[in-house]
């Protein structure tokens, strides 16, 4: 492997540096060149969705809230993987060890007993809660 020396004159330097000056300030539409604009999507990616007309997207999946999704990820966050599958008194030793807040730990006594859950999803049901219908 060869190395030279890979220095140059100022007056390249400050060339160098106005052709990427857009890419690294991250200013829109400021290429340079035309290779450098980004390519549309692809025929084999999806296009992207839209909401109906007069129909504002939330970002929650149909059948449920974002306060809803919110909530399911928030109880997520305090049980591991490691606890799925497991019954009440794992997911509650899980979550009292991962430092859950007393309102999730609430909500984890009142699971039915005997019951072994897969899923946040299916513990979230459980707790009487909806979850989403489909994806989008």
């Amino acid at each position: 492997m060869e190395r030279g020396s890979s220095k140059h004159g100022p007056r390249l330097d400050e060339q160098m540096s106005q052709e990427v000056k857009g890419v690294v300030q991250g200013t829109a539409g400021s290429r340079v060149d035309e290779f450098r604009q980004a390519e549309p999507a692809g025929e084999d990616q999806p296009e992207p969705t839209t909401a109906p007309a007069g129909e504002l997207r939330t970002g929650a999946p149909k059948g449920m809230s974002s306060a809803d999704v919110e909530q399911r990820s928030r109880l997520g966050r305090y049980i591991g993987l490691s606890a799925l599958p497991g019954d009440r008194q794992t997911l509650l030793r899980n979550a009292e060890q991962n430092e859950a807040p007393a309102d999730i730990l609430a909500e984890l006594r009142r699971l039915p007993d005997g019951t072994e859950f897969q899923t946040v999803s299916e513990v979230w049901a459980a707790l009487g809660h909806k979850n989403e219908t489909s994806r989008w």
